[in-house]
């Protein structure tokens, strides 16, 4: 469409209106942000929790309220076909030297969403790929800084990065955490590289909060060297700050910002350049994974599909069946060539599972919204994905027509899922203990009681804990990724299995005790998960204390009083007070003169 023909003032007006909403969206986006970090510095984890819900809230709620204001005030039938084109081609119009122009982009696509009937969509009307670029947008301070350790040492040039934060509780000795960070340096080095003329370390200008620490992200440069890094910082139990370590391989980086945890709280004025800061470190990490980390879901989203389209046209194997025991909630099936399960909600459950299709779509969402401590798989959650039919085996497709047929529509050459998760592929656990040598079955195991360790410290019961339901990650973490029977600890009644009233009912099939809603009889563990010896010994040795009510019941009452526990994303044994031994500790930072 030339632009000359560009006279629809309707269309002009609903990309003004379009704009705007996402305009604010972005700025309660960043609101939060500048919210994460005074909650930091007050200590306030219970807000930090409240604020990563209503941020995963706040995305839907300004798409709603923008496809009603638009209804509202130019009615549901405004535009015709060449009147939709217009609109889009307006929209553009408004991201010329736009900070957000991809987000704003896939705004504009969520809301039409709303607008318009599937049957009626087309993608000359929503962006199907960007329209706007990305590169060396300009913000009002550059996104990240550049420092020179040769003209003033880099002990002084630590100090100043991390001065540059501008926290205000006072470090409890930054003397000391700078020298515990220069010898883990020369550990990891063995001997310091030679300068080169270009030698620096840039540092991204926001921190990244989640949980209960704020990470200082950053490079250095050396001639044709780059060294990533990523720096903890922590509060004391007195409210002091204190560098925790250093985290110096891309691939321990990597799993700092890995889908199985909490999204991180970063106030970014033009996100695409922290995206491509990231990706210069971790260049093996996808664009969508990185957005989805930084709190843009539905950025994420959209790069995904968008990779999963291009995939498909590159690629020629079939959509097939996933391996392992059949769930009996989820139909999953997989293509082997991309690293990632598709899961649909089935019709009909299986006779043991007490819910259905709305109190599943809840578990996962509740999901969305918790700490998942690098324990639980996130989720891209679809509506209306079309992929080719030719590309389903015949296995597959008879399944998804007798197990699922509400959830798909065969539309000519296309297959229409109208709900579906996607997440990244795993081995199934019990898949990989019956294949696994003595040594694994031992760390295996050893990481599914860590795992149940931590949910529960995260106010997370995983309710089904049959092997079946967790997956090992190709770094040998144990991570659950089937929902449906999830609780909060805090709403499970963990009791004892009373005394049978006389021995012969112990042989019974019966329960001789009545059974609430929400009892959980952690005794009853064993008799589900441990009739491989093997795996029973492992378990014994290691997790006994889970099969007892009191172990429930001690996490349960933590959470109550209000303590939120730490979740290290690197191993305790690389922490500082446990790397270096605390004998000579340098003089005390004044604490009248915070860093």
């Amino acid at each position: 469409m030339d632009i000359a023909t560009l006279q629809n003032p309707l269309a002009r007006r609903m990309a003004a209106v379009i704009i705007d909403g996402f305009n604010r969206h972005y700025r309660l986006i960043r609101d939060y942000a500048h919210q994460a970090k005074q909650l930091y510095e007050a200590s306030d984890w219970k807000g930090v929790q409240d604020g990563v819900r209503e941020r995963i809230r706040s995305y839907d709620d300004r798409v709603r309220e923008t496809a009603g204001l638009l209804r509202e005030t130019f009615g549901a039938d405004a535009l015709d076909d060449d009147g939709w084109q217009q609109l889009k081609l307006f929209y553009i119009g408004h991201l010329i030297n736009h900070k957000q122009p991809e987000l704003a982009e896939t705004f504009f696509n969520s809301v039409c969403s709303k607008l318009l009937d599937r049957t009626y969509f087309n993608n000359d009307y929503i962006f199907a790929r960007p329209a706007a670029s990305t590169e060396y947008i300009d913000s009002a301070s550059p996104s990240y800084s550049s420092y020179y350790p040769m003209q003033r040492g880099l002990r002084h040039t630590i100090r100043q990065i991390v001065r540059s934060f501008g926290w205000t509780p006072p470090f409890e000795n930054l003397d000391r955490d700078v020298g515990y960070l220069m010898r883990a340096l020369r550990q990891h080095f063995g001997r310091w590289p030679a300068p080169e003329a270009n030698a620096q370390i840039q540092v991204l200008n926001s921190a990244f909060y989640r949980n209960k620490a704020a990470y200082i992200i950053g490079r250095a440069i050396n001639g044709h060297q780059e060294y990533p890094f990523a720096v903890p910082v922590l509060h004391t139990d007195n409210g002091e700050l204190t560098i925790d370590t250093i985290l110096l391989d891309a691939w321990r980086i990597g799993l700092l910002f890995s889908l199985s945890r909490a999204y991180f709280m970063v106030d970014m004025e033009v996100p695409s350049a922290y995206v491509q800061f990231l990706r210069n470190i971790m260049p093996n990490k996808p664009r969508s994974e990185i957005y989805t980390m930084l709190g843009l879901g539905k950025q994420g989203k959209i790069l995904f599909f968008r990779d999963l389209m291009q995939h498909l046209r590159h690629s020629e194997d079939s959509f097939v069946i996933a391996r392992g025991i059949r769930g009996l909630v989820m139909l999953v099936f997989t293509l082997q060539s991309y690293p990632y399960v598709f899961k649909v909600i089935k019709d009909v459950f299986g006779g043991s599972k007490d819910t259905d299709r709305a109190t599943v779509k809840s578990k996962y969402l509740l999901v969305k919204q918790v700490d998942r401590v690098g324990r639980m798989a996130d989720t891209l959650e679809f509506s209306h994905v079309a992929l080719p039919k030719a590309r389903f085996s015949p296995e597959l497709l008879e399944e998804l027509r007798t197990l699922a047929p509400s959830m798909i529509e065969e539309d000519g050459e296309d297959v229409v899922i109208k709900h579906v998760y996607i997440e990244r592929r795993m081995i199934p656990l019990n898949v990989y203990l019956d294949h696994a040598t003595p040594e694994q079955v031992d760390d295996a195991v050893f990481e599914y009681g860590n795992a149940i360790r931590e949910l529960a410290c995260a106010n997370i019961f995983p309710g089904d804990m049959l092997w079946k339901n967790f997956g090992v990650t190709r770094y040998g973490r144990v991570v659950f990724y089937d929902y449906d029977e999830i609780e909060y600890m805090t709403d499970c009644n963990f009791r004892d299995i009373p005394e049978a009233p006389y021995p012969e009912m112990e042989m019974s099939g019966e329960p001789w005790y009545s059974v609430a809603k929400n009892d959980i009889f952690p005794e009853e563990f064993s008799a589900f998960l441990l009739g491989d010896p093997r795996v029973r010994n492992a378990f014994l040795r290691q997790h006994r204390d889970l099969l007892s009510p009191a172990f429930w019941r001690a996490k349960q009452q933590r959470i109550r009083s209000g303590y939120v526990e730490d979740f290290f994303p690197y191993p305790e044994t690389i922490r500082f007070s446990r790397l270096f031994a605390p004998a000579a500790e340098a003089p005390a930072t004044d604490k009248k003169n915070p860093a």
